[in-house]
């Protein structure tokens, strides 16, 4: 694969990073915060940035278990976050080289339409199930997770970039 005009070769992530992240996320979702309808999903949004990035090592697989973890946490349906998870992981590993290709507000642009149809997913879940409607409070949320986007990508890329200046002390 050809890389783009000016973006920087990455070192390999080291997979306790990424598993760590993805802990650090799906507790950042496990605090009591109270549950509003705009709250965005911090797990969702470091699951598709490792599907993007490191597909071979977080896939379908860890999305349905982490979905689990949280349906399991939160007393919802079995299988809600777990179905939306995981086909959320699977559109983001599908598109995955097309959306490495645009610049960061373009990544976020294109996964927006990810994120609502995950937000979608758990929402007809809920109602048919029973539940009353969130109210239109929940569309902010898939906007949040596109916004967060940005930070979340520039947070979790850091450790991989090379140093700008190597020298005799640094090998690489």
């Amino acid at each position: 694969m050809i890389m783009p005009r000016g973006q920087q070769l990455l070192l390999p992530a080291s997979p306790g990073f990424i598993w760590g992240s993805l802990l650090a996320a799906l507790m950042l979702d496990l605090l009591p915060l109270g549950r509003v309808p705009w709250m965005p999903d911090w797990l969702a949004v470091v699951l598709v940035f490792w599907s993007i990035h490191q597909p071979r090592r977080v896939g379908l697989v860890a999305a349905f278990v982490f979905g689990l973890m949280l349906d399991v946490h939160q007393a919802a349906r079995l299988g809600q976050h777990a179905l939306a998870y995981t086909v959320l992981i699977y559109f983001a590993i599908m598109l995955h080289r097309r959306i490495l290709w645009f610049s960061m507000p373009g990544q976020a642009v294109q996964l927006l339409p990810l994120f609502a149809a995950a937000h979608a997913i758990t929402i007809v879940l809920r109602l048919i199930g029973g539940a009353s409607f969130p109210g239109w409070d929940a569309l902010l949320a898939p906007v949040l997770e596109a916004l967060l986007w940005l930070p979340v990508s520039a947070l979790l890329l850091a450790p991989q970039r090379r140093a700008p200046d190597p020298d005799a002390n640094r090998p690489i």
